[in-house]
């Protein structure tokens, strides 16, 4: 099996000293780790009877949509405010320094709908609890949450306890 892990580069004292940043561009960059990720991602989201793929912005766009595309699901993004032009539903989260949030389409969702929210990076969890807000208040069933990357150290599991997680690589 194709290990990801080798479509990661670690960049050392980025964006800051100390930091060590994890590029996942390399994966993205190469055909066969992209499909693989895409694959096991689908794989995980069959397990779980779901019909629509949630990707928060920006880079959830760019796991969610294959996704939905082997699934043979829908798509609904999660923006910025002011990047959706119908009526939306928004959620406020809390970042390192100040506040941000997001939005959906109000009919995005459906009651009853099984959702998978996936994004690149599981890092302190802000973003995806504000997303499965979202998708909560609109009636859907969070069926799971994927991610090609978690970073274990910032504990984002502890903020989505409860929620199936699949992290396709750990550091």
């Amino acid at each position: 099996m194709l290990d990801l892990n080798d479509y990661i580069a670690s960049i050392p004292d980025f964006p800051e000293k100390g930091i060590i940043f994890r590029d996942i561009t390399p994966l993205w960059g190469n055909a066969e780790a992209y499909a693989e990720a895409t694959h096991r991602i689908a794989h995980f989201a069959k397990m779980r009877d779901v019909n629509v793929v949630v990707g928060p912005e920006s880079r959830g766009f760019l796991v969610g949509a294959p996704v939905a595309n082997e699934l043979g699901t829908g798509i609904v993004l999660a923006r910025k405010p002011g990047k959706l032009p119908r009526e939306t539903v928004s959620e406020k989260y809390t970042l390192e320094y100040g506040e941000a949030a997001l939005e959906m389409h109000k009919d995005a969702i459906k009651p009853g709908d099984k959702v998978l929210i996936t994004d690149d990076l599981l890092a302190t969890g802000g973003t995806i609890a504000a997303t499965v807000k979202l998708v909560e208040s609109l009636g859907g069933e969070v069926a799971g949450l994927a991610f090609m990357i978690e970073l274990n150290d910032l504990h984002g599991r502890e903020k989505l306890a409860g929620y199936d997680i699949l992290s396709l690589m750990d550091y």
